[in-house]
């Protein structure tokens, strides 16, 4: 409806702003604008995969939360209902023109969407630093991000009208974006998008809860089949940052992000109707993502298994 009525108008710019569901629209309605047929002639895995044409019209993207990043990627996820799942409109040719990330426009953001939009971002800053795409363009982006979340995520989660908290999350969700669109994500990521298309919960909240789990399984199976990764140093690293403790160890990041998931009251998988059944088609769409295949090592399906059990 967003692209019949643009192309109606004959716009010359496209603006959006508003959550990461409201900027992937309008980029998608300014991708469409200036090319032919419908969006699923462009959708990756479920639509044709056709490359856009033409560049779409110069786009403006303005957040008004702090989590997403979607402001300085070149992709747009949408959901396709009639196959349960969340997939990307994507090309280089879809990156906005201009990105205005005005932290005063998060302070009225409610508690629990600043929890599950600021987690979303922190799974942003730490799936990057860790992907086997990490390069040291997006290690500067992530290290720095994920130290603002971590002093300012449960500050603003607790006083909304901290604007200097509030300014660490608006730079947290933008490195995130800049990260994730210069390196891979990964396992979280490689799961949100089958689980969004499957169950009507809000994407931050399924990063929120898989993430702490997801580092666990991967720190283990790095510790056991790839001991001298350079990624089983970096959950370490990940760990003192969020601590604040030089001499932290990776199980004491993962615990430290459970504590603060049970702070912002994330709530289990469950409570948005995923059961034990749903696992196997889970696992195998997931295994279909590009944010799998950017995860730091190969998962066995008894370790996503795994994962989806202690998230439901």
């Amino acid at each position: 409806a967003g692209v019949d009525r643009a192309r109606g108008l004959k716009g010359e710019l496209g603006i959006g702003m508003g959550a990461g569901s409201a900027l992937d629209c309008g980029k998608a309605i300014a991708a469409l604008c200036t090319n032919p047929g419908e969006v699923l002639d462009y959708l990756e895995m479920a639509g044709k995969g056709q490359p856009l044409r033409a560049d779409p019209l110069p786009y403006v993207a303005i957040p008004t939360t702090a989590g997403t990043g979607s402001e300085v990627t070149k992709n747009a996820v949408l959901g396709v209902p009639d196959k349960q799942v969340k997939v990307s409109l994507r090309s280089s040719r879809m990156l906005p023109r201009l990105a205005v990330v005005d932290p005063q426009l998060t302070l009225e953001l409610p508690p629990h969407i600043t929890a599950q939009t600021g987690l979303d971002a922190l799974t942003q800053l730490i799936e990057p630093y860790v992907s086997n795409a990490a390069n040291p363009l997006t290690d500067g982006l992530c290290r720095e991000g994920i130290q603002r979340a971590a002093r300012s995520l449960r500050r603003a989660f607790q006083q909304g009208d901290d604007l200097d908290a509030r300014q660490d999350m608006s730079i947290a969700s933008l490195f995130g974006g800049l990260a994730l669109a210069n390196a891979k994500l990964g396992a979280v990521h490689g799961f949100a998008g089958p689980l969004g298309g499957m169950f009507t919960a809000p994407h931050g909240m399924i990063c929120a809860r898989l993430l702490p789990f997801v580092m666990q399984v991967n720190v283990q199976a790095l510790q056991q089949r790839l001991p001298d990764s350079q990624m089983v140093t970096r959950y370490a690293e990940i760990a003192q940052i969020l601590t604040g403790d030089p001499r932290a160890t990776a199980p004491e990041g993962t615990a430290w992000v459970q504590s603060l998931c049970k702070d912002l009251a994330i709530p289990p998988l469950r409570q948005y109707g995923l059961k034990e059944a749903h696992f196997e088609a889970l696992i195998e769409k997931s295994a279909r993502s590009n944010s799998m295949k950017g995860n730091p090592i190969p998962l066995t399906s008894e370790e996503l298994h795994l994962i989806l059990a202690q998230a439901i």
